[in-house]
């Protein structure tokens, strides 16, 4: 079974309707073999909230040192987003491997009357996967009430309903005592249930679950504040206090919570005062799972990025994205507007048919305009109908668009400079609205049939197309993700102009398609003048294809030495363990003296580390981490070289910063959020890599379904975060991170299909020197580097920008020879 086949099955479930009851899913997850009992399960339900809590608790338990499953729903771009593990979705393999074990057992179900839906048989595939990789904790967000949830199939340990409002009335009942009542189900046999609810939903919620923590708010001034600070829950201190502080910048909050015994103040990554609450709901429900500390709590909770909610994703005007679909959600999002300075809003608004469309409208009454869209799945309410209710609201200026992309279009030409464009209404909406700046176009070097057909297979594009490749597949190959409407729009325009272009065959309106295209230059000149001015998001498509052909697109200049072609980025670990040189250059002496050698050698970086990420090593405190490295910077700051710090540790990179560095290199890819903050307010340049751990734990076995896409579409959300800090996108460079979280063989697909990184638009750097992959063409730990210096070779042929190594001589010397193979005109003048 092929992948879209399988996932085209998947979504064939959507056409079956809903039955109250979760014997279903339990019987289906009998025929699993009970995955469900293998793991400790968190539910979390409620009318608003519960993605975000769901997330903060799973950031929460994976800080703990917990392997952490999380399912949610719905998914902005890929319905492998409903499903993770330590914050990777589901492999593509693993739904395949899914769909061929439980298809015959659905196919059955249907026949006799009994289908099971769609959100049924994905929440059994996230129990299933869970199992299969042996998670600690799952934590499941509900997808509606609680009481007959598919997710109900599970015995939770500990639950949650953050708040409860009238939704969702035709099942779940037209009064708060009902929807409260189904929600309250989920209250777990041996623990109170935690919620924020207040009112006669919280009695309600009493009266079901018996024992109740409750989370409440107050305006005390600190977390230590709280302990003595009281909240009215139904005329009782709640028995956690939460505390808003506000917007610590476009990207964080500050929260302060409080409990028996204990309080904290904590930076999210989620704005709005509904997050202080959120957060107190996830502390308490985490604290029942597992041992964490304050520290602990504050650090996980700072790592908890939910796409799609509140998102700032532009400054200039500002522009955020709400997938707030609700009168209460859009109330929040309106107040939590206010924390804000701008001038006018401009609403991109679409939402869906069953939804309260003039309670969501009464938030946004003063914008000074709306254009309404119709986001691509089919309960979206038509365009007209929501026009017509804004209206109604008292919006003067409003009109009526169509797809979102346009809407936001539209938003931003109304927008001055000092205005605001909110796309809202639907999560679709909102993932459809941050999409450009997500989407990536990754150039494909086929440079034969076979390769052409290999990227069309992981594309999707079926076995007709891929066997329809011909010689002239050679040319210049595109790989992007667009929505299908798009699709259908790029298929026409680039095959009326004789070019080639493959859709992938998964068969789902409301999600990006893999599309590759190929075809000449003159051929993607021809496209993109035909997708200039097309509207519907393809304006943006064209101008980003261009960037990855390098067609009309100049960079800012910096005075950076990879900007005048591939450098090399001499290492200088002064640590005792480090996997090649460890202790050589431990003294201060000997380091200087390194680096004054690899100056002389050609080195154009110098790369200072003090603590070791071999397998194995030990981690070093920040104190002693400093003392390593600064005095080494201080001592050739005024050196011809440019510094870079090799660490993982924010405060380690200020103070190296402040001794004379020019350049962070962070081999977790910006896991501390610090580190980011700290790159764009000192504005230099950051390496971030991809790793799964650092330190690197041997023999961890990472899925990957294609190791190149995966590891680039990762690094696309670190890169987004890093933007969103205020970090730009030429200041970041990217490490395919060789070796940590890779097999040798992966190392190698990585190295020789470099040039698909170009798709991030950012330097890539090449750290491969005497690494173990190179096991895998028979080189001892003792004899690589010959392996190394042709590795070296290898990748600035592929595109690399620079070179990690630790033999700075004889890589220069093969950087010299494989950009003279490129250039050869480069070296006239030397």
């Amino acid at each position: 079974m092929e992948y879209h086949e399988a996932l085209n099955f998947l979504f064939g479930l959507r056409r079956f309707s809903m039955s109250p009851g979760v014997e279903a899913t339990r019987d289906l997850l009998d025929h699993l073999g009970t995955p469900q009992d293998s793991f400790d399960a968190i539910q979390v339900a409620g009318s608003n909230g519960k993605g975000s809590t769901a997330r903060m608790v799973d950031a929460v338990c994976q800080a703990s040192g917990e392997r952490v499953g999380l399912y949610t729903s719905p998914h902005l771009e890929d319905v492998r987003e409903r499903v993770r593990v330590d914050g990777r979705p589901i492999t593509e393999g693993a739904i395949v491997e899914f769909v061929e074990r439980v298809k015959p057992y659905l196919v059955e179900r249907a026949a006799a009357g009994e289908p099971l839906t769609f959100f049924e048989t994905v929440t059994a595939l996230s129990l299933w996967y869970f199992a299969r990789e042996d998670v600690d904790v799952a934590v499941l967000e509900v997808g509606l009430g609680g009481e007959y949830d598919a997710t109900s199939a599970v015995d939770p340990v500990a639950a949650a309903v953050t708040t409860v409002s009238l939704e969702h009335t035709s099942v779940l009942g037209d009064t708060i005592e009902a929807v409260a009542r189904t929600k309250a189900k989920v209250a777990p046999a041996d623990a109170p249930l935690v919620t924020a609810a207040t009112g006669e939903a919280l009695e309600v919620v009493r009266s079901v679950a018996g024992d109740v923590v409750t989370v409440g708010e107050t305006e005390a001034a600190s977390g230590e504040d709280l302990d003595d600070a009281t909240a009215p829950t139904n005329g009782a201190e709640p028995d956690v206090r939460v505390a808003y502080r506000g917007r610590e910048s476009h990207a964080e909050s500050l929260v302060s919570v409080a409990g028996d015994g204990w309080s904290l103040d904590a930076r999210i990554p989620l704005l709005g005062a509904y997050q202080a609450r959120n957060a107190g709901v996830a502390i308490a429900l985490a604290r029942q799972v597992v041992d964490a500390d304050e520290a602990t709590v504050v650090r996980g909770l700072r790592s908890a990025h939910w796409p799609g909610r509140f998102e700032v994703v532009d400054r200039e005007p500002l522009e955020i994205v709400d997938g707030a679909h609700n009168p209460g959600a859009c109330e929040v999002s309106a107040t939590t507007l206010r924390e804000f300075e701008f001038d006018e809003l401009h609403l991109a608004f679409g939402a869906m048919h069953d939804k309260d469309h003039r309670g969501m409208a009464a938030a946004f009454r003063d914008a000074a305009s709306v254009t309404t869209c119709r986001p691509a799945v089919d309960r979206a309410e038509d365009p007209e109908v929501l026009a017509s209710v804004f209206r109604e609201a008292g919006v003067t200026d409003v009109e009526v668009g169509d797809s979102v992309a346009a809407a936001v279009e539209r938003a931003r030409d109304r927008a001055g400079p000092d205005d605001c464009v909110l796309a809202i209404g639907s999560l679709y909406v909102a993932a459809e609205a941050r999409a450009p700046a997500t989407r990536l176009h990754r150039p494909l070097d086929v440079p034969d049939v076979d390769a052409a057909r290999a990227a069309l297979r992981r594309a999707h594009v079926g076995d007709e197309a891929v066997e329809d490749v011909s010689g002239e597949a050679t040319h210049r190959t595109v790989h992007t993700r667009v929505l299908p409407r798009q699709a259908r729009r790029l298929e026409r325009e680039f095959c009326s102009l004789g070019g080639d272009c493959a859709v992938s065959q998964v068969e789902v309106d409301s999600d990006p398609v893999d599309v590759v295209l190929t075809g000449t230059i003159a051929q993607f000149d021809g496209l993109l003048d035909a997708l200039d001015g097309a509207g519907g998001g393809l304006d943006a498509v064209g101008d980003e294809i261009r960037r990855t052909l390098g067609l009309d697109h100049e960079r800012a200049r910096h005075d950076y030495p990879w900007e005048d072609g591939p450098s090399v980025m001499g290492i200088l670990n002064v640590t005792p363990d480090s996997f090649h040189d460890g202790g050589e250059f431990v003294a201060r002496e000997d380091a200087i003296a390194q680096a004054e050698a690899m100056i002389d050698a050609g080195a154009d970086v110098v790369d200072v580390g003090g603590e070791s990420t071999r397998p194995g090593a030990d981690p070093v405190p920040v104190d002693e981490e400093i003392d390593r490295v600064v005095p080494v910077i201080e001592a050739i700051a005024d050196l011809d070289v440019t510094i870079s710090v090799d660490t993982r540790k924010a405060e380690v990179a200020r103070a190296a910063l402040d001794a004379g560095a020019d350049v962070l290199n962070d081999v977790t890819g910006l896991e501390d959020p610090e580190m980011r903050f700290l790159a764009a307010d000192r504005g230099v340049p950051v390496v971030v890599m991809h790793s799964i751990d650092a330190p690197v734990v041997a023999g961890k076995d990472v899925p990957y379904d294609d190791v190149v896409r995966d590891v680039i579409y990762e690094l696309r959300e670190t890169l987004f975060l890093a933007e969103k800090a205020g970090i730009p996108r030429e200041n970041v460079i990217v490490d395919p991170g060789f070796g940590f979280g890779k097999t040798p063989s992966e190392s190698f697909e990585l190295l020789g299909r470099l040039g698909e990184f170009r798709a991030l638009d950012c330097p890539i750097l090449v750290g491969h020197s005497h690494k173990s992959m190179f096991g895998l063409v028979d080189q001892g730990p003792d004899e690589r580097l010959p392996a190394t210096v042709a590795a070296t070779a290898l990748a600035v042929q592929n595109g690399a920008d620079l070179v990690r190594v630790h033999d700075v001589a004889e890589n220069v010397a093969a950087v010299k020879t494989a950009t003279a193979s490129i250039d050869p005109g480069r070296f006239d003048d030397d």
